[in-house]
């Protein structure tokens, strides 16, 4: 095998990314050095984000360039190794580009152990969206037991696992999610004590008054726009936001009109703030391990949407924003 498909940015998307703003190239493979290791990737990530990186506006990381790889969390493993960190067989993970099969130096990446969970879990519950989940959640929003925590993308990634975080915490859950059947999931897998169709709700001020009726002391925003616009006339006096993420207008082509957040935070008193999970990298290694002891204790669950081959990353990637996954979507290859 000398040479490997690889997945470049051939266009910056307005609007809504399409198939064709992705491009496929044939790469070869370089003769591996001392220090580095060759490896096949087996999963990959595709995630909100990376919609960010697409564009060239300046942002907290560097946009992805034109005719270059596009990369995400992968779970890969090492086909040969030249490198004392690592050896044939082993499992990793790391920030990697789009390639089948690739040389990486050892910097970066993380072995990983299939016995304890499987691989693809590395890229979600116990991986950046289970310490988004956790950090944000526990770090900014600072829940007390029996407070009421509202998750919008409830369904997503990071919003099932921040539901049943909230829930491990001692708290009222109530989601927000796109079907009825991703309602009934967050209530019988995930544990949460009611979930909202924003789909088939015409009022969402008062759905979320009826959900939340002591009203909403932490508000997980995974998805912004007119939501969370609706979120701000429940919330209770000294409430936080956690603004992860604003799926919701990612692709606007223009800036939305939207009310004032301003009085609702003066009149309750209430703190509303961003995050990246690179914030809190002093707290990764905690946040992992107490991941991985819910998980083993069976306190924390997941669900995937994982689709197959490695001409399907793109359109995985295009399904986020039609809401077509339920948890994290990754693409197994």
């Amino acid at each position: 095998m000398n040479t490997t498909r690889t997945i470049t940015l051939k266009n910056r998307p307005t609007g809504k990314p399409e198939l064709t703003d992705f491009g496929f190239v044939t790469t070869e493979i370089p003769e591996l050095k001392e220090g580095e290791v060759l490896v096949s990737a087996k999963y990959v990530s595709v995630d909100p984000y990376l919609r960010g990186r697409m564009s060239d506006a300046p942002s907290y990381i560097p946009p992805f360039e034109l005719n270059k790889p596009i990369a995400s969390g992968v779970i890969a493993e090492v086909l040969e190794s030249k490198s004392r960190n690592f050896s044939k067989g082993d499992y990793v993970s790391g920030l990697l580009p789009w390639k089948e099969t690739q040389v990486l130096t050892a910097d970066g990446l993380i072995k990983v152990d299939p016995d304890k969970a499987p691989l693809s879990a590395f890229l979600g519950v116990l991986g950046m969206t289970g310490l988004t989940a956790f950090l944000g959640l526990t770090e900014i929003g600072k829940p007390k037991k029996g407070e009421t925590l509202l998750v919008s993308g409830a369904a997503g990634a990071v919003g099932s696992v921040t539901g049943q975080i909230g829930k491990i915490l001692g708290l009222r859950v109530v989601g927000i999610a796109g079907t009825d059947e991703k309602v009934e999931m967050l209530k019988s897998e995930f544990g949460f004590d009611e979930a909202i169709n924003y789909k088939t709700t015409e009022n969402m001020v008062e759905a979320i008054a009826k959900a939340c009726p002591d009203g909403v002391d932490v508000y997980f925003d995974n998805v912004g726009g007119v939501i969370s616009e609706a979120v701000l006339f429940n919330i209770n006096k000294f409430s936080r936001t956690v603004n992860c993420g604003a799926i919701s207008v990612y692709n606007n082509t223009e800036l939305p009109r939207s009310i004032s957040v301003q009085p609702f935070l003066v009149k309750k008193s209430s703190s509303m703030q961003g995050f990246v999970v690179s914030d809190f990298a002093d707290k990764h290694s905690e946040g992992v391990g107490q991941l991985a002891e819910w998980f083993s204790q069976g306190k924390l669950k997941f669900t995937e949407t994982i689709r197959e081959g490695f001409e399907n990353i793109p359109q995985a990637f295009l399904d986020l924003f039609d809401g077509k996954n339920k948890g994290k979507m990754v693409v197994k290859l």
